[in-house]
């Protein structure tokens, strides 16, 4: 979608989203393997009171290795890898115009599943609101989410993550022409939009510069209510808002990125040989510079949206 045209559109697909909590979206394996374990909506998430690190060192992950253990095995007795993912963030994870799931984060989906499993086709994606994300984890609705997910103290107390895969930050996007400068006190009266158990809604509930906020279930949501008039600005990933923007001409990122963040793959607490597989495949996803698996990724699904960035974030191990 481009600009005012596909509002309707848009708005029928963020409804349909938000209706299926965790809705099965592709079967990659014919017949046989685990059966799709939703019988009920997953149980909302409590949004994290403040976007700020407490822990020593949040970005570091157990060290890598390719040793199965009980969650590896799992998968592979399933058949498949079920990845909970987003259908609705241009250029990371998005129905591409032949109806495909496409993106970023799908790109590194495929690589997990390859590692594992031996296919990068072996997936079954189930699309979550963000607020869904940790409550399908520990439910073990999914095997891992890979979804744009900033790893932060707060999460870590439910979730286990991979090192970091991309470096972004919070930053506001509003109409061009709009008097919200970025996040200071242009804001102040304005109706902001977060989806909710985002790092965005817990930075603007720390500080909110006299805004309204106004919390939906996924992102897309706040697209479509800034182009209807229904709120202000937003405030998201500047990686995530990028995207909006080359969907939409008419908006704009404004101010600077005002926080550090780091996107990882999470992960059961429990599956620690999973975490640790999951990094053996950044590993090798990162190696070779220029020519690694990463940067093709980068080229191909983000480079138009937000060009300049020259490489992932180096890892972090503590153990």
């Amino acid at each position: 979608m481009r600009g005012w045209g596909g509002v309707s559109a848009m708005a029928v697909a963020c409804a349909l989203t938000a209706a299926a909590v965790l809705l099965p979206l592709a079967h990659a394996t014919p017949g046989g393997g685990r059966p799709p374990v939703v019988r009920e909506p997953v149980r909302m998430a409590l949004a994290p009171q403040a976007p700020g690190d407490t822990c020593s060192d949040p970005e570091a992950s157990l060290r890598p290795n390719g040793l199965d253990g009980a969650a590896i095995q799992r998968i592979r007795d399933a058949g498949h890898l079920v990845a909970g993912v987003d259908q609705n963030s241009f250029k990371w994870g998005y129905r591409n115009p032949a109806g495909q799931l496409d993106g970023f984060d799908i790109a590194l989906v495929k690589a997990i599943a390859k590692d594992i499993l031996g296919d990068s086709e072996k997936v079954i994606y189930r699309a979550i609101p963000t607020s869904q994300r940790i409550p399908a984890l520990k439910d073990n609705t999914v095997d891992i989410v890979v979804r744009t997910m900033t790893v932060n103290c707060q999460r870590l107390e439910d979730v286990a993550f991979s090192t970091a895969y991309f470096e972004a930050g919070q930053q506001v996007l509003a109409p061009k022409g709009s008097a919200i400068t970025g996040y200071d006190a242009s804001l102040k009266g304005r109706k902001v939009c977060t989806a909710a158990g985002s790092t965005a809604e817990a930075a603007l509930a720390a500080q909110s510069y006299g805004s309204v906020p106004v919390s939906v279930p996924n992102q897309l949501d706040c697209l479509v209510r800034l182009q209807l008039g229904e709120v202000d600005g937003i405030v998201t990933d500047n990686a995530l808002a990028a995207g909006q923007a080359a969907q939409d001409p008419s908006i704009q990122l404004v101010g600077s990125p005002f926080t550090k963040e780091f996107y990882g793959v999470a992960m059961n607490k429990d599956a620690g040989d999973l975490v640790r597989r999951v990094n053996k495949v950044l590993e090798e996803y990162r190696a070779g510079g220029d020519g690694s698996p990463w940067m093709a990724a980068y080229r191909t699904h983000l480079q138009p949206v937000l060009p300049g960035v020259s490489g992932p974030p180096a890892p972090k191990y503590r153990d």
